[in-house]
């Protein structure tokens, strides 16, 4: 969804926290944003996909143009002008740093809207790969790919992220490189409403989280979890990630995000088209003009809009909220996750039913959900209730709102069709992440590769 960026300028506290507050809008004007991103891989030998090379990621990339994407592009090592992304209106496709294609589509009105431009990206992205050779899978991690033989794409940022990560965390490097997810993103009208949408967003982002588990393998073989995705975010930075227990206290606004954000050290500044490594330093002092690295250099509003989006917990404030905890599946999956937002934050009884479910947990409840979850998914349990049961009102709930919206398309169907497969798991309690167990167990005899053919886009 778009954000809003200003002049360069000195900046004050009012003006961070003021870039959160310029996003607040009517009802009327809200919209809904879905991003998702998928595993690119050789059709014949299922490896993963180098940037360079006939049949690699640029390549893949370029011929996207041909459907009116325009190419955005990154100055790198010997003024070579490097291709790391596409646009085209108000929507983009970005490399993540293993070569996972991602589409982060426009704000659009209705769940039909989004499934249109979602069908409409697979399609395209299918007719330039398949001459390539190459395949997209959509999971929440790599199920057989070890970390080493996965390609590094050249984006400036990323070779910082790669250098800091294992500072900070067990597992930051396979979060950046085998790991894929699916988000919403809503809009919020005033800082009350964001409030509010935060706070119950945030305390039922795990319950997402086993609805959506799709990453049982790594390496080709069980991994003892449902979703390893949301595990290794468990382990990845905890000054950037986690469950945010300051959103629940009294006098949680706009300033006390802010105030967060600050505290979260960088990773770069990025000056005259080149990224300058300031991993760990403060914000405030790049405000103050008193980072080393950057000598003579202030931040400005723009830094802080990247500043912000680096910062990673299970729900993100920008100048809206961007729901994260989920991961990658079918794409009639990638359809449901708005739909379950959409349904739940912009329809207000329901929402209201919703912060109902999760007002009482406490700080400990939250923790151990967000510690569970990964491996037991609906089986877990949060307050004495069974996570399968949460999930289970959760989706009601979702239901309601989206019939209560009345979003027709073609005047016949409203949007509560693209639940049917979250209704489907919390009713049966299997997880799409149980059934390729059972598949690996069953008819694949113990051959992980089986997903490539069975699951892929």
């Amino acid at each position: 969804m778009a954000e809003t960026l200003c002049d360069d300028h000195p900046l004050t506290l009012d003006d961070l926290t003021g870039w959160f507050a310029a996003g607040g809008k009517a009802p009327s004007q809200f919209r809904v944003g879905a991003e998702h991103e998928k595993f690119v891989f050789h059709t014949g030998s299922h490896q993963p996909v180098a940037y360079d090379g006939a049949a690699g990621i640029r390549a893949l990339m370029e011929g996207l143009m041909k459907f009116g994407w325009a190419g955005v592009f990154e100055d790198g090592a010997g003024g070579r002008r490097t291709l790391i992304g596409l646009s085209r209106g108000m929507a983009n496709v970005s490399l993540e740093p293993g070569g996972q294609f991602e589409l982060s589509g426009a704000p659009l009105h209705t769940m039909h809207d989004i499934c249109e431009e979602t069908g409409q990206h697979l399609e395209e992205v299918k007719a330039v790969a398949e001459p390539l050779g190459l395949g997209f899978l959509g999971l929440g991690f790599t199920p057989i790919w070890r970390r080493d033989e996965i390609p590094i794409m050249p984006k400036g940022r990323y070779e910082i992220m790669r250098n800091y990560m294992p500072k900070v965390g067990g597992q930051g490097l396979d979060m950046m490189l085998r790991t894929c997810t699916v988000q919403a993103n809503l809009d919020f009208a005033d800082e009350a409403d964001m409030v509010a949408k935060f706070r119950v967003s945030l305390a039922l982002q795990p319950i997402v989280t086993a609805l959506f588990a799709n990453s049982p393998f790594t390496e080709g073989k069980p991994n003892g979890f449902l979703s390893a995705r949301a595990n290794v975010w468990t382990d990845t930075d905890p000054d950037r990630t986690g469950m945010l227990n300051f959103v629940f206290e009294d006098g949680f606004g706009f300033e006390a995000y802010t105030r967060y954000a600050l505290n979260v050290p960088m990773y770069f500044v990025k000056r005259r088209g080149r990224y300058i490594d300031v991993a760990g330093r403060s914000f405030g002092d790049f405000i103050e003009g008193k980072l080393s690295e950057a000598p003579g250099e202030r931040a400005t509003l723009k830094d802080w809009v990247e500043h912000t989006s680096t910062i990673f917990p299970e729900v993100r404030l920008k100048q809206y909220l961007e729901m994260r905890g989920a991961d990658a599946g079918p794409w009639t999956r990638l359809c449901a996750l708005p739909a379950l937002w959409a349904g739940i934050l912009y329809d207000p009884p329901s929402q209201a039913a919703a912060w109902d479910l999760c007002k009482h947990w406490t700080a400990e409840d939250r923790a151990r959900l967000i510690a569970d979850v990964p491996r037991r998914a609906l089986s877990a349990t949060v307050a004495g209730r069974l996570v399968r049961d949460v999930a289970r009102d959760m989706v009601a709930l979702a239901h309601q709102g989206l019939a209560r919206r009345n979003r027709l398309s073609g005047g016949l169907v409203d949007e509560t069709s693209y639940l049917a497969e979250l209704e489907d798991i919390a009713d049966t309690g299997v997880t799409a992440a149980e059934r390729l167990l059972e598949l690996f167990h069953g008819a694949w005899e113990g051959d992980a590769t089986r997903v490539f053919e069975a699951f892929a886009y």
